[in-house]
């Protein structure tokens, strides 16, 4: 019996040390590559969503989403600026990402098993947790989602929200008449216009699109949600490499706020610190931007150019009155994580 365990034992450190030794290089990235060579990169954002992906009165781009585009520039040009926005309709997005028009999607996409598994997609990171919900005018003698049996809804065609809306209805024994629009603007116009009874949309979004419209306090959102919808940037499947570029810019922005570093102390934290978790991430120990073919001053970049995760949400939801709730960070109560630097 000893002897059979000893052999046991020599073969198994034999298939260990045969492992390590067969442990990949990082692949290169075409991706990666084609966007060090081009100096920027192609984001697909959406046409206009308040809060994510939203041109100011001046023409500049913002949102949490854009902030996503921007915090990959930081970590593979150096540079946040260096981002070419392509605006993307719902029913476009995923075909303009997998026919390379674009080299990352941060639109506002729910992160579903049919979208992973179907579409040569890899979703990232999950950056915005949120849920289905419903406008109604406040005239409305709806109170709850319950009262909205038999009415028409307008939703945007392309995207999930259908049939979670679908899937509520149908469990609650409840129908609707569904009224689809491929433009976020023809919809909120038909909604305004009084052709349907009620709008469905992401929770977040509805809340920016109330803030778009001529009288936003005549409009009110009912306090359910229906589903829920986890939203992340997604990049083509296939190239490892890239969609850990994607992921770790972004999980950055979240371990910085969970260090304390922002857009205004990262540099002086970074030069004074003796915090080990402070020192890997501003660059000054370990080799983590080599692991992903990047300057060591990756992260720190991203935290410099675009802030911490936190400071992201401030500027581009708190505005429009969103509060953190689930997207408070895991130490809060909320959901919002990143595995460790290190």
């Amino acid at each position: 019996m000893l002897a059979r365990i000893e052999a046991f034992a020599g073969a198994c450190t034999l298939l260990v040390a045969a492992a390590v030794l067969a442990l990949p290089v990082q692949a290169a990235s075409p991706v990666l590559d084609t966007v060090k060579s081009r100096g920027a990169v192609r984001c697909g954002v959406s046409t206009g969503f308040p809060g994510f992906s939203f041109a100011d009165s001046q023409g500049v781009c913002r949102g949490l989403d854009v902030d996503v585009c921007r915090a990959v520039a930081a970590a593979s040009l150096g540079d946040a600026s260096k981002v070419a926005f392509v605006p993307l309709t719902a029913v476009q997005r995923f075909t303009a990402l997998q026919s390379g028009e674009i080299d990352l999607l941060a639109r506002n996409a729910t992160w579903t098993y049919a979208r992973s598994a179907q579409l040569g997609l890899t979703f990232t990171a999950v950056n915005y947790y949120d849920g289905t919900a419903f406008l109604v005018a406040r005239s409305s003698p709806v109170t709850r989602v319950r009262d909205l049996n038999g009415a028409t809804i307008c939703a945007q065609a392309g995207t999930e929200t259908l049939l979670g809306v679908q899937d509520y209805f149908s469990r609650n024994g409840l129908k609707f008449s569904p009224v689809t629009f491929e433009s976020i603007d023809t919809m909120k116009a038909a909604f305004a216009g009084g052709r349907c009874d009620a709008m469905t949309s992401d929770a977040t979004q509805l809340m920016g699109i109330r803030s778009t419209l001529s009288a936003p306090d005549n409009y009110r959102l009912l306090p359910q949600l229906v589903s829920k919808e986890p939203l992340s940037p997604a990049v083509r499947a296939g190239d490892d490499q890239w969609a850990n570029v994607v992921r770790w810019s972004f999980w950055a922005m979240v371990n910085a706020e969970e260090l304390g570093l922002t857009s205004e102390n990262v540099k002086t934290q970074g030069a004074s610190s003796t915090d080990p978790n402070v020192q890997r991430f501003v660059g000054k120990s370990g080799d983590l931007g080599k692991m992903l073919g990047l300057d060591q001053s990756w992260a720190l970049n991203v935290v410099a150019q675009v802030g911490n995760y936190g400071e992201s949400f401030k500027r581009n939801l708190e505005t429009i009155g969103v509060e953190r709730g689930l997207n408070r960070l895991w130490r809060d109560g909320g959901l919002m994580i990143a595995p460790p630097l290190r």
